[in-house]
């Protein structure tokens, strides 16, 4: 049996999109043929006594770094071979190429034969900056393979590389689980707990930050109402950009058809899903494009409980809709954002055949294209 070891910083407890991508895939690989060496989430008793849970509940193996961020140092380096040669590992996945895959021409001498660094979005970061990118083009040309998200981060991420490395790249998103989100998730209930099975209702899930567009929407809600009365916007998730959001709600006067339900346990994010008519996410880039929309994959979540989606044109998000099939995607970052956003939520509202038309064709998709088990079987022939 090849076996192979996962390096990563993104691993739960820790909790997060690129997190929840590692744990799915790496739960799709045999089991005996699994060991992830991961970094510790932070040394409260607490949290310590949580990841010791976690990790006696995985059918693989897990060893914590006693650092809270693993970075290719000699001492890092150094437990990473040894692992490798006390596993018999003979392939490597970097969980994030950047940095991590620094370490891949150490793994390779001391016996990996396959070596892998999964790309994110802010790898399409570090390839618009020179120091940084010079890093990205040794990470490529020491490992067998770079993953890529989708057409965005691609294109941005192979002009960092040589040619040889750049034509190497393969896709390999996240995935979604389509038993886990389905129009059936519980979202009647949610509506119910929170008084709102009677109103039309437009959800998005995601970290209060930024670049998500909550504030976006919020701007939007004058309009929607306008058209559509008694229309609620869900904002689901937590982060440090709440607090700016309800101050926005309520300088805006919509604070009434606004509500935070704060972060929700991962088992209950589909019944959130299901609790909307409409997702909208009118993500931005920002910084200059060093902050930016990987992919999205709440979008395809969203499809696959029948949702139709509106999403931001960040980096890329466009890549989790088919345009005036499953959504459509606004100019997230336009001044014109709001008025654009608004726009489109209310003729989704206003059109329940058109709802459930995109609804069922983003289900569809998902079920052609974004499947876990598909694409784990393509990280598996990668490895």
């Amino acid at each position: 049996m090849r076996k192979t070891l996962i390096v990563t910083n993104d691993f739960p407890p820790r909790p997060g999109g690129i997190q929840a991508f590692l744990h799915s895939m790496a739960l799709r690989l045999d089991p005996a043929g699994v060991v992830v060496y991961a970094s510790t989430l932070d040394r409260t008793r607490e949290s310590a006594e949580e990841t010791a849970r976690f990790d006696a509940e995985q059918p693989f193996t897990v060893v914590r770094d006693r650092a809270a961020m693993l970075l290719p140092t000699p001492r890092v380096t150094r437990r990473a071979v040894e692992l490798l040669r006390e596993h018999r590992c003979e392939s490597v996945w970097f969980g994030a190429a950047a940095p991590l895959g620094l370490m891949a021409p150490a793994l390779r001498r001391a016996g990996a034969r396959r070596l892998v660094g999964t790309t994110h979005g802010h790898e399409a970061g570090w390839a618009q900056l020179p120091a940084a990118r010079t890093l990205l083009r040794r990470i490529g040309e020491g490992t067998d393979t770079l993953t890529y998200l989708g057409e965005y981060t691609r294109t941005r991420i192979a002009r960092a590389l040589t040619p040889e490395a750049a034509a190497r790249m393969v896709q390999l998103p996240p995935g979604v689980d389509e038993k886990t989100f389905h129009p059936g998730s519980g979202g009647e209930r949610v509506r119910r707990r929170l008084g709102l099975s009677d109103r039309p209702v437009v959800v998005c899930v995601s970290r209060l930050v930024p670049r998500k567009g909550q504030d976006t929407l919020i701007r939007a809600m004058p309009r929607i109402l306008a058209a559509v009365p008694d229309a609620v916007l869900l904002v689901v998730g937590g982060g440090p950009y709440r607090a700016d959001l309800e101050k926005l709600a309520a300088a805006t006067g919509v604070e009434r058809s606004v509500r935070f339900t704060g972060a929700v346990p991962w088992e209950e994010l589909p019944a959130h899903h299901g609790a909307g008519d409409v997702f909208a996410m009118p993500c931005r880039t920002r910084r200059g494009g060093l902050d930016v929309e990987g992919l999205g994959i709440v979008y395809l979540e969203a499809s696959a409980t029948g949702l139709p989606v509106v999403a931001g044109d960040s980096g890329g998000a466009p890549d989790a809709v088919l345009q005036g099939e499953t959504g459509w995607v606004v100019r997230g970052g336009a001044p014109e954002a709001p008025e654009e956003t608004a726009d489109r939520v209310v003729t989704l509202l206003k059109d329940p055949e058109l709802r459930e038309r995109m609804g069922e064709r983003g289900r569809e998709w998902v079920l052609e294209r974004w499947r876990w088990d598909l694409l784990a079987e393509r990280l598996k022939t990668l490895l």
